[in-house]
């Protein structure tokens, strides 16, 4: 109402400026008309102060100049660019020209990266300072991470695993993100992310335990392989369905504000999940709370099969952010140094300013999708090995330590040789491990377990004893 109120007299106020200006267009006829005129009248007819016509004119004008000198005071102008609605968000400028926004800006969005290629530092790269210590534990986990997926996706080809998913060319976004945060900063990963467990000290035996889904999982054999999770490490247990851990971490961005902690949430994803409803409420979500979240992004160009030019037509992730009112920095994800810095920056605007930040980490998925699928069938095998070669992150980081004195040669196969080893012993255990009993299906929903369950529980154990055929022998009734 008000709005419109508004408008009314905007519209008033710029008419009787009109009137205003015909009427003095129409003053010198006054002159010349009173000097032909021979009489007057003393009565008036209405509206006018003279019953001659020419008359009207001159009469009928402000007989003060006071009315007219408020009136140019007032603030409009005839032309609609000057003018601004008053609307919730701030006030937004009118324009007499009909433009619409572009689909696209005419050059994308830069890239912060901090070394090159070959590893050599860059000149004016603007970067935290990383000491010899760092740098090395860096290193020394993507290597771990590296040979890691190599043992278990070879584990996986031989019968002895379910199934397994690799981060190979993804290894620095994994590693450098988590050393940039601090444990108490809560991470919803996606899948791919297992180096951040890595890093905040999930041991090669735990990771193999999930695998197998025996006693030693903390997820008592419920989940699917490679779906981790540790509350005491602050690493929410991933969940298969795209996107719907960024909601949840808002929330938890959220309560961290709440209770004023020093920390923030950190969500993970692929550039798949941005074509999830869950993707864009969650970004929502957290511009309009204004929580301390940061979400990061692997763009390596795949969604399974589908190539991102059939994922959406914007500039990739990072354009996504400014539209819901968020931060946001597209960065190298093969450069570890360019990711920890990033994601460090990214870390203290989130809790010191209380916003959501978003990094798109430019990367490439080396290896298959998972062990289901076979990649070469819908890409070319020279752009894997590409990627695989000449922008693999790891011999880039390792290329830089090594220039600065922090590696050698000797290091790296004594690393590789005692990592494959100690990914080798984990199986042996975890195969012979006993897997969670039948009641542990049933366990950890309910308070008091309520009648149906436990009628399905009486079943399943006549069923097994039964037919033992048609059921696993190394799950204990």
């Amino acid at each position: 109402m008000a709005l419109w109120l508004t408008r009314s007299r905007t519209v008033v106020l710029q008419s009787l400026k009109q009137k205003h200006a015909f009427w003095a267009a129409a003053a010198p006829l006054r002159s010349s008309s009173s000097s032909s005129s021979s009489s007057s009248s003393s009565t008036v007819p209405f509206p006018c102060n003279s019953s001659s016509p020419n008359l009207f004119w001159v009469n009928c004008r402000f007989k003060s100049t006071l009315a007219m000198n408020q009136l140019d005071s007032l603030p409009f102008s005839d032309s609609d660019d000057e003018q601004a609605l008053d609307f919730p968000g701030g006030k937004v400028t009118y324009t007499s020209e009909m433009t619409f926004i572009p689909e696209s800006q005419e050059k994308r969005v830069p890239c912060y990266r901090v070394l090159d290629d070959n590893g050599d530092l860059l000149i004016g790269s603007h970067l935290h300072q990383m000491s010899k210590e760092v740098a090395r534990k860096i290193y020394n986990n993507m290597v771990t991470l590296q040979v890691m997926d190599t043992v278990f996706y070879e584990a996986q080809r031989q019968g002895r695993l379910t199934f397994y998913l690799t981060s190979s060319g993804e290894e620095a976004i994994n590693i450098a993100s988590a050393a940039a945060l601090t444990p108490d900063d809560v991470i919803l990963a996606q899948y791919r992310e297992p180096g951040v467990l890595l890093w905040r000290g999930f041991t090669l035996q735990e990771f193999t335990d999930q695998l197998y889904g025996n006693k030693g999982d903390y997820g008592k054999g419920r989940q699917m392989a490679i779906h981790y999770g540790s509350k005491k490490l602050n690493y929410v247990t991933i969940s298969s369905p795209l996107a719907t851990q960024l909601p949840q971490a808002v929330g938890i961005a959220y309560s961290l504000k709440m209770d004023k902690k020093d920390a923030c949430a950190v969500a993970y994803t692929g550039d798949g999940a941005s074509s999830e409803g869950d993707f864009h409420a969650g970004l929502n979500f957290a511009a309009v709370l204004e929580a301390p979240v940061v979400f990061i992004c692997r763009n390596n160009g795949w969604a399974i099969s589908t190539n991102i030019s059939e994922q959406f037509r914007s500039d990739g992730i990072v354009v996504k952010g400014q539209a819901y009112g968020i931060r946001s920095i597209r960065v190298d994800g093969n450069d570890a140094l360019a990711v920890y810095n990033a994601i460090s920056t990214a870390r203290e605007m989130a809790i010191t300013e209380q916003r959501p930040i978003l990094v798109e980490a430019l990367t490439y998925r080396v290896g298959h999708h998972s062990t289901s699928d076979d990649s070469t069938k819908y890409r070319p095998l020279e752009e894997i090995e590409y990627w695989k070669t000449t922008r693999n992150p790891v011999n880039r980081f390792r290329n830089w330590i090594v220039k600065n004195g922090w590696w050698s040669d000797k290091e790296e196969t004594e690393l590789r040789s005692s990592i494959k080893k100690q990914v080798m012993h984990t199986i042996q255990v975890g195969e012979k491990t006993e897997k969670p009993p039948v009641a542990d299906l049933f366990s950890d929903v309910y308070d008091v377990t309520p009648s149906n369950l436990r009628e399905q529980e009486k079943q399943l154990r006549e069923d097994m004893i039964k037919y033992p055929q048609d059921y696993p022998s190394d799950v204990p009734l």
